[in-house]
């Protein structure tokens, strides 16, 4: 915060006037504080003598009429949780030409040219890659190696992944279930993500990252008691299908909104710098989250408390319907991390081992730093829009060059460095039969499982159940009892 006051003469006569005392260095030296704010100010300036002479009314010295004085508030460099910032400011003496004045992203100087900022930097942000179209390793590429198990896990968790949205978009589409949405040509940002993290680092989700809860553990049957809305579920049908939570994973509950997660993972990762622990905080979005508010309060939050949350948007340039040239002007969403004074990158959210080798890094980087960090993963390419995005179409691993102009998935061979196979063709197609035999069982053990109480709409949140929740649960049992077919049939009373 920088406070440009007015002539030298006038801030020595009103500050007096004001505090009633007789020494400039006084006044300066004092400590001021305001309620509920960081703003603390010590001023580290030469006495009143230096600058106005031997009394209250003798006559100015070092600072001439025409000077302008400048209090510069500045902060520290970093704070622990808790701590109030001492911020620091201080009088420019020297000419015009010198005077600057000091902001959090640093100093800067006084100029007579009339100047504005351009609209966009002439030069974009690369996006990071690793592997070039035909999943061959760029040469020169830096990036973190990845081993054989966990490769292979990678690779069959996004077949998982893709598979299970193939047949619960088909049930949805057939009228089994409610509400569903794909996670398709994200499965690499999803996987490699969750392969990067620890199980100690917590995620808030948008929609789009049931790969993060596959990864960790989460298994198809309990995917299908959400969807179904089932006793077992973890929701117990009180949330709607694909808003999957899990407490026991680290992964907080989807909600419905756009971005309101954002400003809370600020929140949850300040948590986490106040305990000191050696983990972070995970944010998922889609590039429409940037055109909400809580976009901006989130990234603002997390930048002004250096809160450890990682921001991971996922751009695919539209959302839902909405393309993002009607959304922002801007290069992409990477450079509005900069403007809140956020670290940033952009990655090929198609390159999975791109993505990993990112999401490490920039986990590193937000625990040793305890600072935020946003990740701008695109997933929009020269490819076919129905290839974009598939597992076979984002590699971990190489695929055989004798099939690398084939657009079919199922003629094409992951392979791991120049020779060395992952997943052969015929281990490929057994894992595939797998997954789906393993999906289409937990969606007819769901459609067969009974629903959850009507007690359980007011269960789960007080320890004892308050009064007038027990009246509004009396009252819509006789409401149930009164209009029995108006009710489900196979919700236990």
């Amino acid at each position: 915060m920088a406070i440009l006051l007015a002539k030298s003469r006038t801030i020595i006569r009103n500050i007096l006037k004001i505090t009633n005392v007789g020494s400039f260095e006084h006044v300066m030296k004092q400590r001021f504080t305001e309620n509920n704010s960081w703003f603390h100010a010590n001023y580290i300036i030469a006495s009143y003598k230096t600058l106005a002479g031997d009394s209250i009314s003798g006559k100015p010295r070092g600072l001439l009429a025409s000077s302008a004085a400048v209090l510069i508030f500045r902060r520290a460099e970093s704070a622990r949780a808790g701590e109030m910032v001492e911020a620091v400011a201080y009088i420019d003496e020297d000419d015009d030409a010198n005077q600057g004045m000091d902001f959090p992203g640093g100093r800067v100087t006084f100029t007579p040219q009339m100047e504005c900022i351009s609209e966009s930097s002439e030069k974009r942000v690369p996006c990071y890659r690793v592997l070039d179209d035909n999943g061959y390793t760029i040469t020169g590429s830096i990036f973190e190696q990845v081993d054989e198990e966990t490769a292979v896990k990678m690779y069959k968790s996004m077949v998982t992944l893709q598979i299970m949205d193939t047949i619960f978009y088909e049930a949805q589409r057939q009228g089994r279930l409610s509400f569903y949405m794909t996670s398709s040509g994200e499965e690499a940002i999803n996987i490699a993500t969750a392969a990067a993290l620890t199980p100690d680092d917590i995620i808030l989700p948008q929609y789009r990252e049931p790969g993060i809860l596959l990864w960790r553990g989460f298994t198809i049957q309990q995917f299908a008691n959400n969807l179904f809305g089932t006793k077992d579920s973890n929701e117990k049908g009180r949330q709607m299908p694909v808003h999957y939570g899990s407490n026991k994973l680290n992964y907080f509950t989807v909600s419905s909104p756009i971005a309101t997660q954002l400003p809370q993972a600020a929140g949850v990762a300040y948590s986490l710098k106040m305990d000191n622990k050696d983990a972070c905080v995970v944010a998922f979005m889609g590039d429409g989250c940037t055109s909400e508010g809580d976009f901006h309060a989130g990234l603002n939050f997390a930048a002004v408390t250096e809160a450890p949350v990682l921001f991971v948007c996922r751009n695919n340039g539209w959302a839902i319907s909405t393309p993002t040239s009607e959304q922002f002007r801007s290069d992409g969403v990477v450079v509005k991390g900069q403007a809140y004074g956020i670290r940033s990158m952009r990655v090929d959210g198609n390159d999975t081992l791109a993505v990993y080798s990112a999401i490490r890094a920039a986990r590193e980087m937000v625990i040793r730093e305890q600072k935020p960090m946003l990740v701008e993963g695109h997933y929009i390419s020269s490819r076919s829009p129905l290839d974009v995005g598939r597992f076979d179409q984002i590699p971990i691993v190489k695929r055989d060059r004798a099939l690398e102009n084939s657009s079919k998935p199922d003629k094409q061979i992951p392979k791991m460095g120049s020779e060395k196979r992952v997943v052969d063709r015929r281990g490929r197609n057994r894992a595939s039969f797998k997954y789906k035999e393993t999906v289409l069982s937990a969606i007819q053990v769901a459609d067969k499982m009974k629903k959850p109480r009507l007690e359980d709409l007011f269960t789960d949140v007080y320890d004892r159940v308050p009064l007038n929740l027990r009246e509004q649960e009396k009252s819509l049992r006789e409401t149930v009892k009164k209009h029995n077919q108006d009710f489900p049939a196979d919700v236990p009373l």
